[in-house]
């Protein structure tokens, strides 16, 4: 079955993800009407849209029959497609992250880095982290009593955290922003690099291009910085690294960087503020957990499931294969839903509801099996700890003003929460 054309388009349509009830209807009504079936937006190749958590799931634990590097791992137009494989000499990828990469490689790749992120590693970075809280929620109090969330505290408190992980100076945070929304914003006016609609291919690819260089040129000098004066920090691991007892090849080396510097704050950025707009609508959420900190974990996990900051992956069939009684063909491309599985009715109670104790809780929204997200319990422990800071000093919050999301299909959020608040 073929998903009708209005549907089709709405899952890649940048807008609609910034609507955020557009796209929430048009899953809804996939996994009620076809759940796994097939769409051709305007100007794409089809694919298959994987709209259920169960169907996700399986697609995510069989990784040689579901390969992330084959085809690009982002849905992207047919035009787009052409000139990124003409520029890069046939790779349809400008970056090779671990996003991008399947085994043997993508597990040597993680290795270098998996234990400065497993639980009882980062554990011995939470004291610095609450220091870190501490300062945004003393500056928050310091705009008396409103702000936008989203711009004066969630993207900048785990900016701040990853820089300081990496290794990048304090100076240098502001850059790193603007890069990573340039990057992920690309579609959206008011966050990329023309700050203007970009509606050629020409120009998107350019823009998206210059970005990348950017961050390129910025890393490969903290590259020669680090293999000559190494230091505790990710980058002096990145930059020293070796794989099969040879050093990271350029453009592994500079995705690396890349991933680590854009995806390691923006996702949680994204949560953060979600949770903080959520709150703000539902006051009966905010006094339960305002009274019982015991919660906050909860909160954490829900903002997380209702956020859901990346939007989708996409898998290439590597043979024949069947998920859910439907034959899917060797090379076929499949879009992994994350929101539309983390809204399942099947997996979730009342899923569009925001529920500090919905127990249990196990999204997908950091993925699943061998590619769950590297980061996750670093982003889990800063926003834990950004509440826990925050919400004793809360007394209230209201919305001041309508938020806005950004306008993307891969990685997006609020992009302004603006709240009036009280604090002690």
């Amino acid at each position: 079955m073929m998903i009708p054309q209005d549907v089709a388009n709405t899952i890649v349509d940048p807008k609609a993800y910034a609507d955020g009830k557009r796209v929430d209807d048009a899953f809804k009504w996939l996994r009620e009407n076809a759940p796994l079936a097939q769409a051709q937006p305007e100007g794409f190749d089809p694919f298959w849209v994987v709209t259920r958590f169960a169907d996700i799931q399986e697609i995510e634990k069989q990784n040689d029959l579901f390969h992330n590097g084959d085809r690009a791992t982002v849905v992207t137009p047919i035009v787009m497609d052409q000139k990124v494989r003409a520029m890069t000499g046939g790779s349809p990828h400008l970056v090779r992250s671990l996003v991008q990469m399947d085994n043997p490689d993508h597990m040597n790749y993680r290795r270098l880095t998996q234990a400065w992120f497993l639980p009882q590693n980062i554990r011995g970075l939470e004291a610095r982290i609450r220091e870190i809280a501490k300062g945004f929620v003393d500056r928050m109090a310091a705009k008396g009593d409103r702000c936008d969330f989203a711009r004066d505290v969630a993207f900048l408190y785990p900016l701040h955290v990853i820089m300081e992980v990496l290794g990048v100076p304090e100076i240098d945070e502001p850059r790193m922003l603007k890069l990573t929304q340039e990057l992920f914003g690309s579609a959206d006016p008011e966050l990329n690099r023309s700050g203007s609609a970009i509606t050629d291919a020409d120009a998107g690819l350019a823009a998206v291009q210059a970005t990348v260089m950017d961050f390129m040129t910025y890393f490969n000098a903290m590259t020669e910085d680090r293999r000559a004066n190494p230091r505790n920090d990710l980058a002096s691991v990145i930059a020293n690294g070796q794989i099969e007892g040879k050093p990271l090849g350029h453009l592994e080396a500079m995705s690396y960087y890349i991933i680590a510097a854009t995806a390691g704050h923006d996702t949680t950025s994204n949560t953060t503020s979600g949770g903080m707009w959520a709150l703000a609508q539902n006051p009966d959420q905010f006094a339960k957990v305002k009274a019982d900190l015991s919660l906050i974990p909860g909160l954490v996990e829900e903002s997380i499931r209702w956020e859901t900051p990346v939007k989708h992956f996409m898998r290439t069939a590597t043979a024949d294969a069947e998920v859910a009684g439907q034959k899917i063909a060797k090379g076929d491309w499949l879009l992994l839903s994350y929101p539309s599985g983390n809204r399942d009715e099947a997996a979730f109670t009342d899923p569009f509801k925001f529920d500090i104790e919905r127990s249990p809780n196990k999204h997908v929204a950091f993925g699943y099996g061998a590619h769950v997200c590297l980061g996750q319990h670093l982003g889990r422990m800063e926003m834990r700890v950004l509440w826990e800071e925050l919400l004793p000093r809360l007394e209230s919050v209201e919305l001041d003003g309508e938020p806005k999301r950004m306008e993307a299909s891969f990685v997006c959020g609020p992009k302004s929460v603006p709240i009036r608040f009280k604090m002690t």
